[in-house]
């Protein structure tokens, strides 16, 4: 591997992190990987496990979360036939639990954290610590919405994961993109690399080559077009730009037009089905 950058997190820490190239997969690895991961989770700055709307960013995040709730809905709903049992991995605070649910789901969810498993049940949403705390044994849709890149054993969890998944059955994954143009444009200060909490910054190359290892293949990828804006959002924040919002939205838009022609958005949905 060589090194590709340098960065830090912005977020919760300020701690240096570098981000080393594997050739083979085109994929970004960060190192140090932390021993304590969790430690980077415990800040009332790591949004995915709060619904607080204390500030502009806070709350334009859950506008477009709950935007974005319908979308996901949408995009598994097109892969397969209902009824069906789904399981979220990476659950946050259960709104996607929650809205599968609503939509006829049988849905089960997976948080490791604990104050967001207690917001979820303040919502009515039970979710389970461990994927071992859930009796169902199968599932026809697994989805991971910007959760992979968070998984510290990232064979062996994938390797569990396609173990739960029906033959038949789907697995959505949404990744941040690093090959995106605002990803290029920010460099270090790309709010996409999120490290240490993203340990794997994955290509298309990427999660074609991991999962096909696996017996899965990419029968579809579909772009997250608001993910650009709300990136490159907090990518000039963390630049120190005060005029953050009108700068954000010129850059969102531009990553967002030129991945028409590059395929290369910000966020990518990847669509993963057993090969036959």
């Amino acid at each position: 591997m060589s090194l590709f950058l340098k960065t830090k997190d912005f977020s919760v820490s300020g701690e240096e992190f570098e981000l080393h190239h594997d050739q083979d997969l085109d994929m970004l690895v960060t190192k140090p990987q932390p021993e304590s991961l969790d430690l980077y989770y415990e800040s009332e700055d790591y949004i995915s496990h709060t619904d607080a709307q204390n500030t502009f960013t806070d709350r334009l995040y859950q506008v477009v979360k709950r935007r974005n709730l319908q979308n996901k809905i949408q995009v598994v709903d097109n892969q397969v036939n209902k009824p069906i049992n789904l399981l979220d991995i990476g659950a946050g605070t259960g709104d996607f639990v929650l809205t599968a649910k609503k939509h006829g789901f049988e849905a089960f969810g997976v948080e490791p954290n604990n104050k967001a498993r207690e917001l979820a049940l303040k919502k009515g949403v039970g979710l389970s610590a461990k994927i071992e705390e859930i009796n169902t044994n199968s599932f026809q849709a697994i989805t991971l919405w910007h959760v992979l890149e968070h998984l510290p054993d990232l064979e062996k969890d994938i390797k569990t994961l396609v173990g739960l998944l029906e033959e038949d059955g789907v697995m959505v994954i949404a990744v941040p993109n690093f090959k995106s143009y605002d990803a290029n444009h920010y460099g270090s200060f790309w709010a996409g690399y999120d490290v240490p909490r993203h340990l794997w910054h994955f290509s298309k190359t990427a999660i074609a080559k991991i999962f096909a290892a696996h017996q899965m293949e990419v029968v579809k990828i579909r772009p997250m077009l608001f993910d650009a804006f709300y990136v490159s959002m907090l990518s000039e924040k963390y630049k120190g730009n005060r005029l953050y919002l009108i700068k954000a939205f010129f850059i969102g838009l531009w990553s967002n037009l030129s991945a028409f022609f590059t395929k290369e958005h910000s966020s990518l949905i990847y669509i993963l089905k057993k090969k036959k």
